[in-house]
């Protein structure tokens, strides 16, 4: 199969790994109650964390970056570079949209990472600074993942991986749809800080 044949190949590939629900999974498994009915309902590791479970919250984390590892990487071998890229495309849809959970997935952080891992892994040390960073500055999780994805694709672009670059502004368009409500809490003032009881 010819590289450009592979593409959608590629597509489902990446959205198959990604879709893996893995917070979902490691709490089940753990006995906690459904992840889905407590915090924000959500599959990703912030919501695991709120069970109190900090291994699994980290797990989770691991799980769902290195989802998205998986799929660029099996991809990138399978069918080339441009397969690498649409498979991370569509490990992303996977993730936020899983087919299995309604198409209510995660908001993408943990895959995200993985994503860029894959595909230029010193974009990942660079958007994890970022976050550390802006995480330590003002203690907002959410704050903190929404400027690293915003200067991903900037950087990307700026050092020349143009398709990179392409690749990461629409994901981050993504990532912010997906922390709307977290962008609403963080105008009006109300959104949990780092390590703040509730």
């Amino acid at each position: 199969m010819g590289s450009e044949a592979f593409l959608p190949v590629g597509l489902i590939i990446g959205y198959l790994f990604g879709s893996i629900p893995f917070g979902l999974i490691l709490t089940k498994l753990a006995g906690t109650q459904d992840l889905r009915s407590i915090g924000s309902g959500n599959i990703g590791a912030t919501n695991v964390l709120r069970t109190g479970r900090k291994g699994l919250a980290a797990a989770t984390l691991l799980g769902d970056a290195l989802k998205g590892t998986a799929a660029v990487i099996l991809c990138g071998y399978l069918g080339g570079p441009n397969a690498a890229m649409i498979a991370g495309l569509g490990a992303f849809l996977g993730h936020l949209f899983p087919v299995w959970l309604k198409f209510r997935g995660g908001k993408g952080v943990a895959v995200y990472i993985g994503i860029l891992i894959g595909l230029f892994w010193p974009g990942a040390i660079f958007f994890c600074l970022v976050w550390l960073a802006t995480a330590f500055a003002f203690r907002y999780s959410s704050l903190a993942a929404l400027v690293a994805s915003v200067l991903t694709p900037i950087v990307l672009w700026a050092f020349g991986h143009t398709a990179l670059a392409a690749l990461f502004a629409v994901l981050t368009l993504l990532l912010i749809y997906m922390h709307r409500e977290n962008i609403k809490r963080l105008q009006a003032g109300t959104e949990s800080k780092i390590g703040a009881k509730k």
